[in-house]
């Protein structure tokens, strides 16, 4: 008998120790910071001063002007796609909190660098404001490696969309100079503001989106930069193949303000003319891109292929009349822009005070 109540004694001793060991694992488990794929991020970065962690899982950053957005109702707003390209996809979506439109671009996992490397660079855009520039509002890394990029949503759309649509306002002297100047003054902040210039490398017409006013706001610049070696070579290509590619640039690692030079340049013919850059069905005696077909019509005194024939009959806010010496002086700046020799092409900041000067 006395054997029988030390064994229960020696039973009931143990489950006592048993059960406060699993007390203590719970209780320890519970008090432990969850895992998550930002973990060793926030250890090294101040996330948490501007969105910090959701969940076990995800990672949020917020920036400027969308401090009640959550990422419940950033992932289940309702979005349409505009756009795709090798590297992610473009959304026009309704946050029905807020009662607002955003611009999402979703990035593929295989096409981006490690959250690591990504943060530092998010959180820099993330703090860029400029009234041409088109802001992050914020940063979402999913758990697979997802990332989703939000910006305003700007209701004219893109400029390309603008110039080629029919709209006898692409065609109007004042609306021409505000775009180019508004342009202009984006990337010159881009490439003066900062100790180091923020090369864009991605600078076309389709990437400068337009609001109501006619103000443009120049978007995806420093996107490269989250991009790795391969998916940012194929935005190279893509660039190159619509027409916006310098000539001196062979991979996107080295974009440079020269290029965006001569991406701009690009730009300003397209406005001048209604053209696009690359003319798919050009005819037997005409060169299919932009630049080189202007070149050939000064050179054979064709001046009125320069540009839209429409933009001599719009008139300045004094009512003067567009001469033909403003259009040949804007013709000029753009072409030096797209001259084939880097020396050549005039700084941002020149192209600003010059589109100003014309613009008078």
């Amino acid at each position: 008998m006395e054997h029988k109540y030390k064994l229960i004694l020696i039973i009931g001793l143990t489950s006592l120790i048993l059960l406060t060991i699993l007390f203590l694992i719970i209780f320890c488990c519970r008090r432990r910071k969850p895992q998550n794929v930002s973990r060793d991020i926030e250890a090294n970065f101040e996330c948490k001063e501007i969105g910090g962690v959701v969940n076990s899982e995800d990672f949020f950053i917020k920036f400027q002007d969308v401090e009640d957005l959550t990422v419940h109702e950033l992932l289940d707003a309702p979005g349409e796609v505009i756009g795709k390209s090798s590297y992610g996809t473009l959304y026009r979506a309704s946050l029905i909190n807020s009662n607002s439109l955003k611009l999402l671009r979703f990035l593929r996992p295989t096409c981006t660098l490690r959250m690591k490397e990504v943060v530092p660079i998010i959180e820099f855009l993330g703090s860029i404001r400029h009234p041409n520039l088109v802001p992050l509002n914020a940063f979402y890394a999913g758990p697979r490696g997802e990332k989703l990029l939000v910006h305003p949503f700007y209701g004219l759309g893109n400029l390309a969309q603008f110039i080629r649509d029919g709209n006898g306002k692409a065609h109007k002297w004042r609306i021409i100079c505000r775009i180019s100047i508004g342009i202009a003054r984006g990337v010159n902040y881009l490439h003066t503001a900062f100790g180091k210039p923020i090369v864009h490398g991605n600078l076309k017409s389709k990437n400068i989106l337009l609001d109501r006013n006619y103000q443009p706001h120049v978007s995806d610049f420093g996107l490269h930069l989250l991009l790795n070696p391969t998916a940012g070579q194929q935005m190279l290509e893509a660039s190159a193949s619509q027409g916006y590619k310098a000539p001196e640039l062979i991979k996107m690692k080295d974009a440079s303000e020269e290029s965006d030079i001569y991406s701009l340049g690009v730009i300003l013919l397209e406005l001048l003319t209604g053209k696009e850059p690359i003319d798919e069905n050009p005819t037997p005696d005409q060169d299919f891109y932009l630049p080189n077909a202007l070149r050939a019509a000064i050179l054979d005194d064709r001046i009125t292929d320069l540009y839209h024939p429409n933009i001599l009959l719009s008139r300045n806010k004094d009512h003067t009349v567009v001469t033909e010496d403003d259009i040949f002086r804007f013709f000029q700046l753009a072409m030096a822009c797209c001259s084939p020799s880097t020396p050549l092409r005039p700084d941002i900041k020149q192209i600003l005070n010059k589109l100003e000067e014309i613009a008078k």
